[in-house]
């Protein structure tokens, strides 16, 4: 069995222009990234290359009608390698533009045309949560059917991934929160997950540790705080993913695509209003699992006993981060419990094959209304 894959390669850096000194941003490039983080980080190298800002096409999370958009304009362009500079949405978008594209972007989304890997690229995260640049997941929004899917496949991997904490230094508090608690998810989803090893494990641990390190500081003396630990953070939502892109995340995730298709919801705030629901209804089916070596880590962090109610706790404190809200505050219908039932039994098997023990549909529709 394997144990553990990493394919890209990962690099350090402290600053963006370590990584130009060494990899060299130029005409044979194409660099798809936002004007904001272009002018700071890029514009003071001098560098002639190929540019895209995805806000020209869009704002919020990665839909096929936006990819589609933005490969139109790349076709004007000859280059080799595609460099994604950006958060979780510029950096799925790279992995698709890396494809040979059909006519529509859906339809390698849908399973109707097959990823064939055409482009180097290189991903260079700026936010602490998705991962992406160490997994081999694409997810956009399919505009059409409201829902969102993703691409799993192995010419989807980045050839290079380049860590650089001085990107995430203008990153605003509540970005960071949102894309940081993704993170988190990832790490304990993947834990629990039954593809889960002992490497695996050792990533997923680690980034719960200097993730939830980092937010008892930020509680404790505020949110500037984040800048003295964004080493670690970067760090952490690397491990995250590591650990997810081998084991894989599992019903949080696979729940929350409903309401961030639906509403627009950030992703990492998404995944939050499914979390504790989604843990309580695991330690209800099996408390004697591996659920209870999460539970014994996370009432370490939390300095309190593994008795209690651990998983209450850690919402509680996630909570002064970043609001829990019901449901409906997002404009969901009390129809839409059933509604988002099937389309998550129907459209995420990818990731609910990965749940710590199975939920069937009543269970998977109890979660949704007890959240309403």
């Amino acid at each position: 069995m394997q144990a553990l894959r990493i394919v890209p390669t990962i690099l350090y850096y402290d600053k963006v222009a370590d990584f130009h000194a060494e990899y060299q941003i130029g005409e044979r490039d194409l660099l798809v990234t936002n004007e904001w983080l272009y002018m700071p980080y890029v514009a003071p190298l001098g560098v002639k290359t190929n540019v895209i800002y995805q806000e020209k096409f869009g704002a919020g999370e990665p839909s096929n009608e936006m990819i589609d958009a933005i490969a139109a304009e790349a076709g004007q362009y000859e280059y080799d390698r595609i460099i994604g500079f950006g958060g979780g949405t510029i950096l799925d978008i790279c992995k698709v533009l890396s494809l040979e594209l059909p006519e529509q972007s859906v339809d390698l989304f849908m399973g109707k045309a097959a990823p064939k890997k055409l482009k180097k690229l290189i991903l260079i995260p700026t936010t602490c949560g998705t991962g992406s640049e160490v997994t081999n997941v694409a997810i956009a929004e399919i505009k059409s059917l409201h829902i969102k899917k993703g691409i799993a496949a192995e010419e989807t991997y980045a050839d290079i991934a380049a860590l650089i904490p001085e990107t995430m230094q203008g990153l605003p508090y509540q970005v960071f929160v949102t894309s940081s608690v993704d993170a988190l998810i990832h790490a304990i989803e993947s834990f629990l997950s039954p593809k889960a090893t002992m490497f695996t494990d050792m990533f997923s641990k680690e980034a719960i540790w200097l993730i939830m390190n980092g937010y008892k500081a930020i509680a404790e003396n505020g949110e500037d705080e984040r800048l003295k630990y964004m080493k670690d953070f970067v760090a952490a939502s690397n491990y995250a993913g590591i650990a997810f892109g081998n084991a894989g995340v599992a019903a949080v995730h696979a729940l929350s695509y409903s309401i961030g298709g639906a509403f627009h919801v950030p992703h990492g705030e998404a995944n939050y209003q499914f979390f504790a629901e989604v843990m309580k209804k695991y330690a209800e089916k099996d408390p004697e699992g591996k659920i209870k070596q999460l539970t014994v880590i996370l009432a370490s962090v939390l300095d309190m006993p593994a008795d209690e109610d651990v998983y209450g706790a850690f919402d509680a404190f996630l909570g002064k981060l970043i609001e829990k809200k019901p449901l409906r505050a997002y404009g969901m219908t009390a129809a839409q419990i059933d509604e988002f039932t099937v389309s998550t039994v129907e459209n995420q098997q990818r990731l609910l094959a990965n749940n710590y023990v199975f939920l069937n549909d009543e269970e998977i529709r109890g979660i949704f209304a007890a959240l309403y």
